[in-house]
């Protein structure tokens, strides 16, 4: 009699088992677009399929372009593809649009248009693919960018230039935009300004001729000195995550109607640390449950926190990034992997992320890649 029963139930699966297995859906492969900086070995943006079942990768195709296709952003559509450029001995800046051609994995060069900027170090595209917005570094502005029809870029349809300075004044005499992130609902933009030690607000109007104007409050202020660089969203839509350049801190915001207050600022710093300080990049996992932050100068590592019910953070470790200036890192869709790249070692390497405790292990995948400056992912469409 048991043996029978233990015979049906290998045969005749539990239906709580086959429920499970008939939701596990395998993952869906991604495209891994890398933005560099050209001025070494660089050839351009590289392309890489990844495989979020195994962590693997294998490279596709590079598109060649000579004027600094650093970071990335692509468009809702998931076909078109930004790229900020930084050209001439005075960093004048543009921006290039591509098509990705999704069965093949290569970019294709649609057009090249100036920002009437300088220094342009981030873009974003809003939710409904109609303006690209770009971060102007060595000016201190953020410039506006219409999408047409067909994907390309055309002049900007607005600048705005920022002024002050703050404490630090080998790095803090003038603005210095460095980053341009909306909200959930594509209502508000927020753009820390690393020489002024401010986030400006601005609303946003997909249908204005001047898309953005100054929100009420225009802006949260930061310490002097602390140098705000990379802010981010909770997936909850809730909180906001801003981390800081100069001082290594990452501050924790509420959020509602477009207004940031403040709750919590934490270093990612060791206890009594002396070395050179550089906050760089900083991402929540999708599944809302840990925080991830990057550090370059003496620490190069990724530093990591539980997000508690009320947005808070805890320390919970750090791990080595493998190289040398992660200035970029990002999670994959799935939240099962953490890939950092490492600027001035020309490598990103896999890391395998604990959903439970946060925790990176390296897998030993990396990919050699000259300066990449940044890591974006997009689903392979069938």
């Amino acid at each position: 009699m048991y043996k029978l029963l233990f015979l049906l139930a290998i045969l005749l699966p539990l239906p709580w088992l086959v429920d499970a297995q008939d939701t596990m859906k395998p993952e869906t492969p991604q495209y891994l677009l890398i933005g560099t900086y050209t001025k070494t070995q660089s050839e351009g943006i590289y392309v890489y399929k990844f495989d979020p079942q195994l962590g693997t990768v294998r490279h596709v195709s590079t598109a060649k372009s000579k004027n600094n296709p650093s970071y990335l952003s692509i468009a809702p559509d998931k076909t078109h593809v930004y790229a900020v450029g930084e050209t001439g001995s005075d960093r004048k800046g543009g921006v290039s649009a591509f098509e990705l051609n999704h069965a093949t994995g290569e970019l294709t060069f649609l057009n090249y248009e100036a920002i009437g900027g300088n220094g342009p170090c981030y873009i974003n595209t809003d939710d409904n693919g109609r303006h690209v917005l770009v971060g102007n570094y060595a000016s201190g502005s953020l410039s506006v960018l219409p999408i047409a029809g067909d994907g390309r870029v055309g002049v900007p349809l607005q600048t705005i230039q920022h002024t002050g300075s703050s404490v630090d004044k080998s790095r803090q005499d003038k603005p210095h935009v460095h980053c341009t992130e909306f909200s959930p609902d594509n209502q508000y933009l927020y753009v820390p300004d690393l020489g002024i030690d401010q986030v400006k607000i601005y609303k946003y109007d997909v249908e204005a001729a001047l898309p953005l104007k100054k929100a009420s409050p225009s802006h949260v202020a930061l310490s002097p000195g602390s140098g705000p660089r990379h802010i981010t969203f909770h997936p909850n839509g809730k909180w906001v995550y801003l981390i800081h350049e100069l001082d290594g801190k990452v501050t924790a915001y509420d959020y509602s109607n477009g207004k940031l207050t403040e709750m919590q600022t934490i270093s990612t710093l060791p206890e009594g640390f002396k070395g050179v300080i550089s906050g760089a990049d900083i991402h929540v996992s999708p599944d809302g449950k840990f925080l991830y932050a990057s550090n370059r100068g003496d620490l190069n590592n990724i530093v990591y926190y539980a997000i508690d019910t009320s947005g808070k953070l805890q320390y919970k470790g750090q791990q080595s990034s493998g190289g040398k200036t992660p200035r970029n890192f990002m999670i994959d869709p799935s939240g099962n992997f953490l890939l950092a790249a490492n600027q001035d070692t020309n490598n990103i390497v896999l890391f395998k992320r604990n959903p439970d405790t946060g925790a990176l292990r390296p897998t030993g995948e990396e990919i050699k890649v000259p300066m990449p400056v940044c890591l974006k992912m997009v689903a392979i469409k069938k």
